[in-house]
């Protein structure tokens, strides 16, 4: 039996940072159970290599959601980061934190502490930010944060003509405003990726009081009188306890931090009772509240340039690309897959964006087979705030069974109507001159797909999850709350939480700068705590 002062559930974007804070003191020890392997396959270092991890399973949950009405009944693949770093060692990298106003909101909503003032002082400590300090960046933390190397002619173009349309310019999307177009930032530099374990984990686990396990996939908590002392969990066939002296801290996601509470008996009463497993602390609202950005695409087949398509269908090609990042770190593999894109309003009466656009080298129905054969580029859509909400539920008391994920997509009117009008502003800055001499035509949905009705039809067919769910454990003061301000899971004690689930509504962007910034927060109320 393991006694630590402190256990964490998940080595992932927030996980990560909270076992360097807890540690970097040398007073407690800190235990670090991750249910995927160690982050040693190559393509996870690689930026562009996330098309390599996207569906493999050694590193990747890969899961689906259950059929969604929304979208004419299909279900929509659901990765989710195994491995060390989580989901920040498989995503596209893209560093955004949100708009103010989502962080202000959440603090409206009961939440103080959690207002914009408040947490940029956790977005700034964590960040090395490549152009150096200011009000909004951090310059001294672990966290890389530097340009998109190498960005795509066609990924410039839409820049120049978005703002030819008549959206600003934006060169910081982390400053002081986020509207506008422009070229993203990654949490990369000279050519790697620094996930979250590369940049807080790795340093933690020299230290003699960090002890990281790896293939570790916790059970169930354990629970007496009132509080959680500790957990079990599987590791090589072999069942094992680790108790927490002083708390556990759950880091395993949106999708697994609320199953493994549902396995450990907290949650809603007829939810567990469904599922075969006996209330220990009933809590209604584990598992609801699960929102996710979904996105629609314009697939455009390019006139005269060549894209990541064409290099990739030609084996001449491949090998240079290959060559030219092992030698220079340079070249496609170097890069981002969404380089440019930006933040804007559908609506001139709106008082911020409420779409994302992410634009992309290449093109695919679905990257889980392949890119398109012809030279292709996209313009994804991204729907910032949905008024969508779903669920997470667990099948049994098995950890080997995966979660029952509805997210209830496009179920809001507003969502719908977003996405339209998110999909007719693509093809108008499509249509301006830098990008339009560059389109020799649409591919997907075509332009003979116009009425709302039949654009509508398209996005139910093909849109998809941007993989940035949150929501499920959520952090407030009403009767579906699941923490407090503090992250302390409400009615026990002794289990903080401390990942994207606690998220009360989604942040306007990429989640994963979000979930670090949580991380650090759950880190400072544990050291305030555990020292008082």
């Amino acid at each position: 039996m393991d006694s630590f002062d402190y256990v964490v559930i998940g080595a992932g974007s927030a996980g990560c940072p909270v076992v360097n804070r807890l540690s970097e003191n040398g007073k407690f020890s800190v235990l670090v159970l991750e249910a995927g392997p160690r982050d040693t396959n190559p393509w996870i270092h690689v930026p562009l290599g996330f098309g390599k991890t996207f569906a493999n399973k050694h590193v990747n949950w890969c899961f689906f959601t259950e059929p969604s009405s929304g979208l004419d009944g299909r279900s929509v693949y659901s990765p989710c980061g195994k491995v060390l770093g989580g989901s920040s060692s498989i995503n596209g990298l893209v560093y955004t934190r949100g708009q103010r106003e989502d962080f202000d909101g959440w603090e409206r909503a009961g939440n103080q502490g959690w207002g914009y003032d408040d947490v940029l002082p956790f977005f700034r400590k964590s960040e090395n930010q490549q152009h150096g300090q200011d009000d909004f960046h951090g310059a001294a933390g672990p966290l890389q944060v530097f340009d998109v190397n190498d960005c795509h002619p066609l990924s410039a173009a839409f820049v120049d003509s978005a703002t030819e349309a008549g959206i600003p310019r934006n060169t910081d999307f982390n400053g002081s405003r986020q509207e506008g177009v422009g070229s993203f930032q990654v949490t990369a530099r000279t050519g790697r990726r620094v996930s979250s374990a590369v940049a807080f984990l790795r340093t933690a686990e020299r230290r003699n009081n960090v002890c990281v396990k790896t293939g570790a996939e916790v059970e169930r908590l354990a629970i007496d009188n009132g509080t959680v002392t500790g957990l079990t969990y599987l590791q090589g066939g072999q069942r094992h306890k680790a108790i927490a002296r002083k708390s556990v801290v759950l880091s395993a996601g949106a999708l697994n931090s609320p199953a493994i509470l549902q396995r450990s008996g907290i949650g809603r009463r007829e939810w567990l009772q469904a599922a075969g497993i006996e209330v220990q602390h009933e809590l209604r609202g584990v598992g609801s509240n699960l929102q996710d950005h979904i996105q629609a695409r314009l697939a455009i087949r390019s006139r005269r340039l060549s894209t990541l398509n064409s290099q990739v269908g030609n084996p001449l090609q491949l090998v240079l690309m290959g060559l030219r990042y092992a030698f220079f770190r340079r070249g496609p593999l170097a890069s981002a897959g969404g380089q440019t894109g930006g933040f804007v309003r559908t609506r001139e009466e709106l008082d911020r964006p409420d779409i994302m656009y992410f634009v992309m080298p290449f093109s695919s129905a679905d990257l889980r087979k392949g890119l398109d054969r012809f030279p292709g580029f996209t313009i994804a859509s991204c729907l910032l705030r949905p008024e969508s909400r779903g669920t997470v539920r667990v099948r049994s008391n098995d950890p080997k069974d995966s979660p029952l994920i509805d997210p209830n997509y496009l179920a809001a009117e507003s969502d719908r109507r977003t996405m339209l009008d998110g999909l007719r502003l693509a093809r108008r800055i499509a249509d301006m001159g830098p990008l339009q001499q560059e389109i020799a035509c649409e591919e997907r949905p075509g332009r003979s797909v116009e009425s709302d009705d039949d654009l509508l039809r398209y996005i139910r067919a093909t849109a998809s999850s941007v993989y940035h769910p949150v929501g499920t454990c959520k952090m407030g003061i009403d009767l579906d709350a699941v923490v407090d301000a503090r992250l302390r899971l409400r009615g026990l004690g002794g289990l903080t939480v401390a990942d994207a689930s606690v998220m009360p509504t989604i942040v306007s962007g990429p989640t994963n700068a979000a979930s670090i910034m949580i991380g650090e927060r759950a880190a400072s109320f544990l050291l305030e705590d555990g020292q008082s």
